[in-house]
């Protein structure tokens, strides 16, 4: 297992099975998501307070999910990264960050979009989720302004993996705002003791775009991290290699 694991860190070795993993993510995730859009918007019911205003929750819940456990993965691999040198995992810290900016972007956006008809305002600086949530779009900014600062990698590295782990605190505060403090979301719909407050027809499109929006995350972040072990290791005989044996554009 360790030896698997070992040789699964290595960029070579990775970047050569990356390519062959990156439909097994790509084409079920694209399936679910098309079931999950034509049964989210056909088929489910409309709410009986929202209306078919609800329906934008088939893209804001998968987005606002996707952005703190891109985090998460972000900040775990800069610290793995960061105590025991491993390339690949800072490499997939850097990868994944535009990503988790851009899903937390959309659900800020989705969920301004939602709240104007549900609250009557685009945005409520009170309400503690949405300040917390544009707090970690203002981390993954800071996060790639901090690395794309510094011109040695190794160096860009280590400052920014301080700044990712010392930033994860903020995503429990995330998951967590609704119950500690007033706000204006609702609780949890899916996680909760007795089971999902949905019905059949709203939950199942629901989540089928969860897990179609977490496959097509995972094959954009396998063909960003290809190209950055391609960056980082430019320079070795393996990357040269590669491009003389005309590999390297797949």
């Amino acid at each position: 297992m360790w030896k698997f694991l070992h040789r699964l860190a290595s960029p070579p070795h990775f970047y050569r099975i990356a390519i062959n993993l990156i439909p097994w993510f790509a084409m079920p995730g694209l399936l679910l998501l098309a079931y999950g859009t034509y049964a989210g918007l056909f088929v489910a019911p409309a709410d009986y307070q929202q209306g078919d205003a609800f329906r934008i929750i088939y893209v804001h819940v998968p987005a606002a999910y996707l952005s703190m456990m891109a985090y998460m993965i972000m900040a775990v691999s800069a610290g793995i990264g960061l105590i025991w040198r491993m390339k690949l995992a800072h490499a997939v810290a850097a990868a994944v960050a535009p990503l988790g900016a851009s899903f937390t972007f959309l659900a800020l956006a989705t969920g301004s979009i939602w709240g104007r008809p549900m609250w009557g305002t685009w945005w409520e600086w009170g309400d503690p989720r949405l300040t917390s949530e544009l707090v970690l779009l203002f981390l993954y900014f800071g996060y790639m302004a901090l690395r794309n600062s510094i011109d040695d990698t190794s160096k860009a590295d280590r400052a920014s993996a301080v700044l990712a782990m010392v930033g994860a605190v903020n995503v429990p505060i995330i998951h967590f705002s609704v119950e500690w403090w007033s706000s204006l979301h609702q609780g949890s719909t899916l996680v909760r003791k007795g089971g999902p407050a949905m019905d059949a027809a709203m939950l199942y499109p629901l989540l089928a775009m969860i897990f179609g929006f977490t496959l097509v995350f995972g094959a954009l972040l396998l063909r960003r991290l290809r190209a950055e072990v391609l960056f980082r290791e430019r320079r070795k005989r393996w990357v040269r290699d590669l491009i003389l044996s005309g590999n390297g554009k797949r």
